[in-house]
């Protein structure tokens, strides 16, 4: 019997077609790294690199309900890959925003990643995991818990401008103005096309009243990311005020019961005084703020309440966060269906199960 020799592009050259894979994903020809990934995969189902790399192509050209799939049968194959481990928290983290599920799932990866990754002494993934898992913390709202991950990020590289980005964006969120305008500054040296430090820079000059600075920062960023800054929907002051008498009375009679004596009122952003008046402080982003003592804390015996119950809709925010007139009319809406469920004594938990959030 003679020696058996292998076909080129078989499964014997598993190494040659999956240098092939990795040089297509990195030239960003996507299509070309999934094809040779999946023609891999038929011969070698189970192949580590090649499972990442159809997962993260996936991803790349925007089929995340796909990759998030992909990287699900990644992991069971290699549970303790920091490779897959990355990409499948990147996926959750920075690919499916405003997903809270989403986010919650890719911290408990990052937490897992950054395990393994201390372990095996591998400072450029400790680095990537503290900075993603600073990321998931952010969009979940806990601003105090990102700060402390995205500072230890930075611990390990010093000049990173995506960490900074990050460290500037939970010092907005904490209302820490002075500091988070320090390191937004500190990203535009490095990065001075970044739309995003733009973007917040515009927030803060606008909190300052510096309408000519915010103009000018509002529209950078518009100019240099016009797909996540489109300019806001405006509505001039009597048709915003017409939308939420329209939202009042489309509410549940069941809730429209408590709103006799509670004040709706329009603002154009929130005050400090709003903000600071609870620990952690409020998003300065926020749409809308009950104020005051819930229903089911008040009690019968209470003849003055000190806190008279109010309900304020930031203008602005809301115009910033549409995308066209509907939807601002839409979230005009629900953010007062939001407040009013605060009032009744829901919490951002339920009212997230309701879809309110």
């Amino acid at each position: 019997m003679g020696k058996r020799t292998a076909k080129p592009g078989g499964v014997e050259g598993v190494e040659a077609r999956l240098d092939a894979v990795a040089e297509a994903f990195e030239a960003g020809d996507f299509e070309t790294a999934l094809a040779g990934a999946e023609g891999l995969l038929a011969d070698a189902p189970e192949h580590p690199a090649a499972l990442h790399y159809r997962a993260s192509a996936l991803m790349e050209l925007g089929r995340l309900e796909e990759a998030e799939k992909a990287f699900g049968l990644a992991l069971k194959v290699a549970p303790e890959d920091l490779k897959v481990l990355l990409g499948a928290a990147d996926c959750l983290v920075c690919r499916t925003e405003e997903d809270r599920e989403a986010a919650e799932e890719g911290l408990g990866l990052c937490a897992r990643g950054l395990r393994l990754a201390q372990k095996a002494a591998d400072v450029e993934r400790v680095y990537e995991f503290l900075l993603l898992e600073g990321m998931a913390l952010n969009q979940l709202g806990e601003c105090e818990r990102a700060l402390k991950s995205v500072d230890a990020a930075l611990g390990h590289m010093p000049r990173s401008a995506d960490a900074q980005l990050e460290r500037g964006i939970a010092l907005f969120e904490l209302c820490r103005f002075e500091e988070a305008q320090a390191a937004f500054e500190k990203v535009l040296k490095e990065l001075p096309d970044e739309a995003l430090a733009h973007h917040y820079l515009g927030l803060m000059a606008e909190r300052r009243g510096d309408e000519k600075e915010a103009k000018r920062r509002f529209e950078r960023a518009q100019a240099l990311g016009p797909r996540e800054f489109p300019p806001p929907v405006r509505l001039e002051e009597a048709e915003f005020d017409r939308a939420v008498e329209e939202a009042v009375k489309s509410l549940p009679r069941h809730a429209k019961q408590y709103l006799d004596n509670v004040t709706i009122a329009v603002e154009d952003i929130p005050s400090d005084e709003d903000l600071m008046g609870q620990d952690p402080p409020l998003s300065p982003s926020i749409l809308g703020v009950f104020l005051g003592t819930p229903v089911g804390e008040r009690h019968l015996t209470d003849t003055f309440d000190p806190y008279p119950a109010s309900i304020v809709l930031y203008q602005r925010n809301l115009e910033r966060f549409a995308r066209t007139r509907e939807e601002l009319i839409e979230q005009i809406g629900i953010t007062v269906m939001h407040e009013v469920g605060h009032f009744m004594g829901l919490d951002e938990d339920d009212l997230w199960q309701r879809g309110l959030d």
